[in-house]
This record gives C-alpha cells, structure tokens and sequence, in this order.
C-alpha cells in the first residue's frame, strides 16, 4: 500500500499530434505563426483600449481582460507544443505537467465566466439601459473581474487536487500534446472511474451552466430588440453576433471535451488544438474586423504614433 501511496513517474512523455516529421514541420510553421499574431493582435486590443479614453466602458474593459486571458491561456501549451514539434522525445515533468494542467484550468475557467459576464453586459446594456450606469459601473466591473478569477482558481484547485490525489506508477505516456485532466488520469495505477465522473461533473456543470445562462440572456436580448429603432438593432446585433461566435467558437470544445466520461476518441487531438490554438486567434480577428470603435481608435493611435 505504501508503495502505491507514492508517485513513481517523475516525468510524462507525450506521443503529440503526429509521427510523421515532415507534418511536424509543417505544423511547427503554422502554429509559431498562428502564435506570434495572436500574441500581438491581443496585444493591440488591449493597448488600443487602454490609451483610447471613449473605450474606457464596461465592456472594452470586459475586452480587454479577454484579450489577458487568450494571451495567457495561449502561452500555457503552445511553446511546449512548438517545443515537441523539433523533438523526437517529448517530456514533460511530474510537476511542470501539474502546473501546466493547473493553469490550464485556471484560464480556461475565467474565459468562461469572462463570456458569461461579457454576457450579462450586453442584457442589462439592450434590456435595461436607463439604469446601466448604476449596474454596470466601475467597481461592480472590478468585482465581477475578481469574482471570476476567484472561481476560476478553485476550479482549477478543484481538478488539480482530484488529478495529483491518484497514485501514478506508470505508464507514463500521455497520447496529447499538453497535459490535461482527462488524459492524466489515465494512467493512474488505480481505479478512476468515480474522480472522472466528479471531473465531468465538476468542469461539465460549469461549462453547461454558463453556456445555457449565454444562450438565455441571447433570446432575451433578441426578443427585445424588436422594440429598438432599426439603428438601433443594427448595433446590437452586430456587438452581440461577434460575442457569440466567441462563445461558439470556446465553448463548443469545452462542452465535447469536458462532459462526457473518458475515452480515446482520436479527434480530442483536433478539438483540442482548436480551443487552445485556434479560439484565440480568432477572437481578436472578430472583435476587430467587426468593431467599427475598435477599429477607428487602431487607427487614431497609429496616426498619433502610439505603436511606432
């Protein structure tokens, strides 16, 4: 019993997305790219809002803690994907692999609660405007920024503790490309099957219940633009079309991922790719071709050399 109390494996080897090295290569190019524009077009959103005094607003604040979010959850896997990518042995240690999983939760986790709350914004902005000043004003934002971080880390406390619990005698490899709950948990010399339903449970309920409170708020706000003047509709529609194509985009892969029991399906690789790559590239990609404000104040700041 003492022997299986103790965690043998000191390091993981992950198989990657691929064996074949001329793809390796091939997505070695593609991902370094796809990771410096995301790395600076985030960047850019949250610069332009910081020094562009009309965007000082509940949600360019919202946004800008998003573009924070992306560039972090981004940085949590793909240097060590890209790192995989040149090497015929990919490893990882015991305790580099626990803090990746950590972090990973921990920003997938706020971006959620971030959406729902981005969410929110939008209904009391359409649904009640004559008394967002008062709902939405800067230290309610502030608290709801700091009410989704806390969340997010005792998510990720949550799914660390029940991940590190288990005793891990081998084998050591993980068939992913980072490490996450599911696949770890696999190679757990133990029975998993109840820590992978409270996992489910856990990141499941959180990623349904956000989602269907997104979708709810969504057919409000609809339903009520139908008293708004056509200008008006306009407007609205195109902020709260970009919102959710963000939120289709993010939380189709974490509900795939995230709510079902283990398995093997080969295609988790390419889900996987899609909302840790992928998501945020797209996100300011669609909240800057599509804001007309985002846009104009891009402009100003590279006319007043803020970017030189």
């Amino acid at each position: 019993m003492d022997a299986l109390n103790e965690t043998r494996v000191t390091e993981f080897v992950f198989l990657g997305l691929t064996e074949n090295w001329v793809l390796e290569i091939l997505l070695f190019v593609t991902f370094s790219v796809a990771y410096v524009l995301t790395l600076l077009g985030n960047a850019l959103i949250i610069v332009t809002i910081v020094f562009t005094l009309h965007l000082h607003t509940p949600m360019y604040f919202f946004l800008s803690n998003l573009s924070f979010i992306d560039l972090c959850h981004l940085s949590v896997t793909v240097p060590k994907m890209l790192e995989g990518l040149l090497l015929e042995r990919k490893t990882i240690s015991f305790d580099n692999c626990i803090a990746q999983l950590f972090f990973l939760h921990l920003f997938a986790c706020a971006e959620i609660f971030l959406l729902t709350i981005m969410a929110y914004d939008r209904y009391v902005a359409i649904c009640a405007p004559l008394h967002y000043s008062s709902l939405m004003n800067i230290r309610v934002c502030v608290q709801l920024v700091f009410a989704l971080w806390l969340g997010g880390t005792v998510h990720s406390l949550v799914q660390t503790f029940l991940t590190t619990r288990l005793p891990y005698c081998g084998p050591n490899i993980i068939d992913s490309y980072f490490c996450d709950v599911p696949p770890v948990i696999k190679l757990a010399c133990t029975d998993t099957y109840l820590t992978g339903m409270l996992i489910v449970s856990n990141s499941g309920s959180i990623s349904l219940t956000c989602f269907l409170a997104l979708v709810t708020s969504y057919v409000v706000i609809l339903v009520s633009l139908r008293k708004q003047s056509a200008e008006g509709r306009r407007k609205a529609l195109s902020t709260c079309s970009a919102h959710f194509m963000v939120v289709a985009f993010f939380f189709g892969p974490c509900i795939f991922l995230y709510t079902r029991p283990n398995s093997s399906f080969s295609i988790d690789k390419v889900v996987s790719v899609f909302y840790t790559v992928v998501t945020p590239l797209l996100n300011p990609l669609i909240y800057t071709l599509r804001n007309e404000e985002v846009k104009n104040a891009i402009k100003h700041l590279r006319q007043k050399q803020v970017f030189s």
